[in-house]
């Protein structure tokens, strides 16, 4: 049993699948309190966070909408998302462990980091939309930092950030950080981008990264994680 502490956007759709499997198989051990997981490392971690886990489900389902896949298997459980504090492996592990899963497989939306630049870049649009300030002093740190720790603190920091829910004008001021990259591409959009609801602006930033394959944009974080915080 598994459930990963990374962007579900870093899971090739065999594992994101199977997490979503998973994640409703724990539901249920941990309403019975019995069954062959109760025991398990991963299962308990996750009692008395029950609400947190229906969280990261809807960061499981809006990554599998963002790549065409249904999901209609929705958890309702206690209010609250106050997260565990412990891990099975860390975040810096757990891409690690990926690696290794995915050497001769298809990986998955966003590309494993090879170093904290590309770590980094992968998730700046989500903590732009939470903590400006904290954007700009990790943007600086990034660039002039290399080291393997400071690789594996990044890691465990900026998977617990996206835990945050961010206000909505924060993700307004993503977005259109995003939009900047695709405004020009194709036919030129029609209307005020400032006149559309967040929904709406996440939806035309998503059809022309994958139009044009933005790949800057489709290694981002936020193209998934914005729709989790926007539909509940």
């Amino acid at each position: 049993m598994r459930i990963w502490d990374l962007n579900p956007g870093y899971l090739n759709n065999q594992s994101l699948l199977g997490e979503h499997a998973e994640l409703h198989g724990l539901i249920s051990v941990l309403k019975k309190q019995s069954g062959g997981y109760s025991n398990h490392p991963e299962t308990k971690r996750w009692v008395g966070h029950a609400g947190a886990l229906q969280k990261r489900h809807q960061f499981i389902a809006a990554e599998m909408k963002l790549r065409g896949m249904n999901e209609k298997s929705p958890v309702n459980v206690e209010s609250g998302t106050d997260w565990p504090d412990v891990f099975v492996d860390e975040p810096f592990e757990q891409i690690q462990i990926l690696k290794k899963k995915y050497s001769e497989k298809k990986p998955g939306r966003i590309p494993l980091p090879d170093n904290v630049q590309q770590l980094w870049s992968q998730h700046k649009y989500s903590v732009m939309a939470r903590n400006t300030e904290f954007y700009r002093e990790v943007g600086k740190k990034a660039a002039a930092n290399s080291s393997w720790e400071f690789f594996q603190e990044m890691a465990l920091e900026l998977s617990q950030i996206l835990r945050v829910r961010p206000q909505k004008g924060g993700i307004y001021n993503s977005l259109l950080h995003m939009w900047g990259y695709v405004s020009d591409l194709g036919e030129k959009f029609k209307g005020d981008v400032n006149k559309l609801s967040l929904e709406e602006l996440l939806r035309e930033v998503r059809t022309r990264a994958f139009e044009f394959d933005e790949q800057y944009l489709l290694h981002s974080t936020a193209l998934g994680e914005f729709g989790a915080w926007l539909e509940g």
